[in-house]
């Protein structure tokens, strides 16, 4: 008996411990998460250095009072803007090779920078990136740039501030590359062990808005992304109203869709939003 009861104890303690390194992980997880979930590049060069020809660096002012630089490079008679929303690593710079091709046709380009990355002031946040993204539109409409000129690209993390965007304002499109339901289904499928829905700050909901958008909307997802499901991405095309195309690449990953196409099948989506 008496050793039936020491068992006991043991296992009562050895629960308790465990208990309690499971609550500290949960605790750390939730101290450190926005580093885990945000990676900014501090440096920018200039657009000439970056190999951006056309391309001004220009400063957006948000309502929380901070000045952030952009790169703008207008777009030509009768073609639309795309307001640029980048994922969570490096900065506007890294972007440059992906959307050369947009510029080359014609249409025009606001690489939006955000808070904390490319030497830009303040920490990326959910709310913050909003603030970003709502001054990226009133400073293009400032320069004559009107609501349905205006197209909001996202990439990966960005997708969600591009879904913001569209549902605050009325856009002519919408473009997600790697798009998500929400950041909390992300961090669920990555971090499995972790009540990852009663911790996360960021959560990015685009599930419970993009019914609600009206514009025209391209998802582009590769079939072997392993940082965002292609299930997401395929879960938020069939939750949208139409009109809407996706495009999910075979051998593509979450990084390489240039190498499958991607920008012909922009290309292809925008040329038919001019006709």
């Amino acid at each position: 008996m008496e050793e039936m009861e020491a068992a006991v104890k043991i296992l009562g303690l050895v629960a308790c411990g465990v208990l309690v390194a499971y609550a500290a992980l949960a605790a750390g997880y939730t101290v450190i998460q926005r580093y885990l979930m945000y990676f900014p590049d501090g440096s920018l060069p200039s657009p000439g250095d970056a190999g951006a020809p056309g391309f001004q660096a220009v400063t957006i002012r948000t309502v929380d009072g901070l000045a952030l630089v952009s790169w703008y490079r207008p777009a030509k008679k009768g073609f639309a803007t795309i307001v640029y929303f980048q994922g969570n690593g490096g900065n506007i710079s890294h972007r440059i090779y992906k959307t050369l091709p947009l510029v080359e046709a014609g249409y025009g380009l606001l690489l939006v920078g955000y808070r904390g990355y490319g030497g830009n002031p303040g920490k990326p946040s959910e709310d913050g990136l909003y603030h970003d993204g709502r001054a990226a539109i009133a400073y293009l409409q400032e320069q004559g740039v009107p609501n349905e000129r205006l197209v909001v690209l996202g990439e990966s993390l960005g997708t969600g501030v591009a879904v913001r965007m569209a549902w605050e304002t009325r856009v002519r499109a919408v473009i997600l590359e790697a798009p998500y339901t929400s950041t909390v289904d992300v961090g669920q499928a990555a971090y499995f062990f972790l009540p990852v829905g009663l911790l996360m700050y960021d959560r990015f909901p685009s599930i419970d808005l993009i019914a609600e958008i009206q514009a025209p909307l391209l998802v582009i997802h590769g079939e072997a992304d392993k940082i965002i499901p292609t299930r997401f991405g395929r879960k938020l095309f069939r939750t949208a109203r139409q009109p809407k195309e996706a495009h999910f690449l075979p051998g593509a990953g979450h990084n390489d869709m240039v190498d499958y196409g991607l920008m012909d099948i922009e290309l292809k989506f925008l040329a038919g939003l001019l006709e």
